[in-house]
């Protein structure tokens, strides 16, 4: 019974420290590399569950480069925007395409420049609801490690009183 208690033991002992290693591969940022070298000799599950981590942690630090570019360009929109309501309805308006600067209708200007002012604000919406639902995950992640840790801990405390 002594035996089956203390293999019990070094299994979540094991299991803790795998999940910890997990995390601290993903609040660090290790490449995909490392994690593969680390993780050779644990079972496929395990290695699959790390690097879905790790691929988890890449996501989210790509969707908050996204989102700060688009912030920026919707910022520019907005005083592009407010540039325009300045203007008087015969002012001359010209678009830069390419090397060329073209004549364009000042209500046209207006028109695209709204558009992608609604473009810039759904993708940022859609950015913010894709990155939550990556945070939750994490932090579902790091739940199951707390849990890990209790378990271990109560299980050591059931042992020393034995």
């Amino acid at each position: 019974m002594a035996s089956s208690s203390a293999s019990a033991t070094k299994e979540l002992q094991r299991e803790l420290e795998n999940k910890a290693n997990d995390l601290s591969k993903l609040q660090k940022g290790k490449s995909l590399l490392l994690a593969l070298q680390n993780f050779l000799s644990f079972s496929s599950h395990a290695f699959l569950q790390t690097d879905g981590d790790h691929y988890n942690r890449m996501n989210i630090a790509k969707n908050h480069q996204v989102r700060k570019k688009y912030t920026i360009q919707l910022g520019e929109n907005e005083l592009v925007l407010k540039e325009l309501d300045l203007l008087k309805e015969d002012a001359n308006v010209y678009k830069l395409i390419g090397p060329v600067l073209v004549k364009q209708d000042l209500a046209e200007a207006n028109a695209n420049v709204r558009k992608r002012i609604e473009y810039i604000s759904a993708e940022l919406k859609r950015l913010d609801g894709t990155l939550q639902d990556l945070e939750e995950k994490q932090n579902s992640k790091k739940e199951a490690i707390l849990k890990l840790q209790q378990r271990i801990q109560s299980h050591q405390a059931g042992k020393a009183k034995a």
